[in-house]
């Protein structure tokens, strides 16, 4: 396994929109496991393969506290099952040190198939519903910073464009 790099905010590949996965075999497994390894190292709850560069419709999570339960994602569709509308507070490993409050979806079914291709139906709520929304979005070419305010998502790059420019040197 591998650790792999995490694009960062505002990195204009992160608005790649990702391509189904036609064929999971032995390379997708390896990328799944570099995902995972990834995500956890981190630390992170989720990560999509967007966000290391490689636009497949892969999406990695484990929300446990102890990373019991890695769960894998592959060409997921989420459908909304709830009509209520809930605010959680959202952060990603693309906008390290960032956390803002965002509204989705309470409740969530996702269609995909599981890391040996074979499709799979979830129903979702609290944070796996967030957290299943927000990787999907990274698919999507979409941020959780296109959900705040056009002032507060321009305070954020130029914090993180800053960063950048001092860690390049």
């Amino acid at each position: 396994m591998a650790l792999l790099d995490i694009l960062e905010f505002p990195d204009p590949r992160l608005r790649t929109e990702a391509k189904p996965v036609e064929i999971v075999d032995d390379s997708l497994h390896k990328l799944t496991a570099d995902m995972l390894e990834t995500m956890y190292d981190a630390p992170g709850i989720g990560l999509a393969a967007t966000q290391i560069n490689v636009h497949k419709r892969v999406v990695v999570i484990d929300i446990t506290e102890d990373k019991s339960a890695p769960l894998v994602f592959i060409n997921p569709r989420i459908t909304q099952i709830s009509d209520t509308i809930e605010e959680s507070q959202e952060g990603c490993l693309s906008v390290p040190g960032f956390f803002e409050i965002v509204e989705r979806p309470e409740k969530v079914r996702v269609d995909a198939l599981n890391r040996d291709g074979n499709p799979f139906t979830m129903e979702c709520d609290g944070l796996l519903a967030v957290c299943i929304q927000h990787e999907v979005d990274h698919l999507n070419g979409k941020l959780f910073v296109d959900y705040i305010s056009p002032l507060k998502r321009n305070r954020i790059r130029k914090k993180l464009d800053k960063i950048h420019r001092s860690n390049a040197r």
